[in-house]
Parts: structure tokens; sequence; C-alpha cells
């Protein structure tokens, strides 16, 4: 089994990375571990629905992560991790961050969510924000959160 990153873009959204770019944040984030991905990219109107059906909030979010299950099984189907390109744009835009670097943080953030990483808890969140600065640093991207204002990113 290797590793697949499938793509699919909904948003016309002139920041969308090249599919390269997305493919080897996801890969980034998943180290070693083998497995299928969907990164969906999409517009706000669709993740205010998804948000709305799978959490009760009625409004667009950045990423949300949809993990099949914690055993990948013998197809290594791991999970969905859909972006809301707008949304991404605006907060780089709003956090005096570089479009590159939040979307790469966005993608490592819903991949670690496949992965069982969580930021529910305050111990959960300093293991997942430290995974997260480990891997974007390795992609010559800075601490997310060291510069400016942070993102809400949610599951």
């Amino acid at each position: 089994m290797g590793m697949e990153i499938n793509i699919q873009c909904a948003s016309g959204d002139p920041c969308v990375p090249a599919e390269d770019e997305l493919r080897h944040w996801a890969r980034a984030a998943l180290g070693q571990r083998r497995g299928e991905v969907t990164l969906r990219i999409t517009d706000e109107e669709e993740m205010r629905a998804l948000n709305r059906k799978w959490r009760n909030i009625d409004q667009p979010t950045n990423v949300l992560s949809f993990p099949l299950n914690d055993d990948p099984g013998p197809l290594g189907l791991l999970g969905d991790v859909v972006v809301c390109a707008p949304l991404v744009r605006r907060e780089a835009t709003e956090q005096d961050k570089p479009v590159q670097a939040h979307w790469a943080h966005i993608v490592v953030h819903g991949v670690l969510h496949l992965l069982g990483y969580d930021h529910i808890e305050d111990e959960q969140a300093a293991v997942m924000e430290a995974e997260e600065t480990t891997q974007l640093s390795k992609l010559g991207f800075p601490d997310p959160y060291l510069t400016g204002n942070q993102p809400e990113t949610v599951q």
C-alpha cells in the first residue's frame, strides 16, 4: 500500500495552490504513514453547508476533517479533508501571513486530524501544535503560532 492524495477542486478562488504543493504538504503531515486521503478545496457555500450538517454551526470554517475510522484497513482509506479557499485567503490577509504558509498550515492541520490528533483539551492542543510546527518547519514555513493572530481551526 502506498500513499495517495486525491485532489478535488470545487473552488475558483485564485489563491488555491497547485495540486503538487497540496500533495506535498499532505504527505509531510502523513509522515511514514501510508494510506489514501482526499483533499477537497471548496467555496464558502459548500463549507457552510458541511459545517452546519456535521457540527451544527451555520457558518463556514477553514478546514474540516472526516476520518473514516481508527484503522484504515487493507485499503488504507484514511479520510477526507475539506478546505475553504476563500476563508484561508482572508485569514492569511487578516493575520498578515503569507497565503502559501497559511495554506500549508491548514492542510497539515487537517491531515493530522485524520491521524488522530486533536486540540479539544490543552494537552492535546500542545501535542498537535508541536507536530504542526515541526512539519511546517521541515517544509520551510515559520511557526504559525508565533505570527500575528491565530486561526480558529476545527476538526
